[in-house]
């Protein structure tokens, strides 16, 4: 009783590419994106003067925010030099009572 032959004839990749024959075009071509509508330089600087320029909505709400953000640092501000005033003159009132304390003893 004899093997059973399994081998399977090696079949090249390319080679069946090429007998199928060209592959069917599927969407735009290399020279359709070459040839492409463009805009001229004038326009492509227009473009970038309106990005730079932005909303005007955008521009309001910033500034709105930015004197909202100047209120609370005078706040802030307000709050720290008028407790450094009190803080030193707390610790002014603690030196005082240590002193008195000391010269009972």
């Amino acid at each position: 009783m004899g093997k059973r032959d399994n081998r399977v004839a090696y079949m090249n990749p390319i080679a069946m590419a090429r007998a199928r024959g060209p592959a069917p075009n599927s969407g735009p071509t290399i020279q359709d994106y070459l040839n492409r509508p463009r805009p001229t330089w004038e326009e492509v600087k227009e473009q970038l003067e309106k990005k730079k320029k932005g909303s005007r909505a955008l521009a309001e709400f910033e500034e709105k925010m930015n004197e909202n953000w100047r209120k609370e640092l005078e706040k802030h501000r307000e709050k720290l030099m008028g407790g450094n005033e009190s803080s030193s003159k707390k610790k002014e009132k603690k030196k005082k009572e240590k002193k008195k304390s000391n010269r009972f003893i």
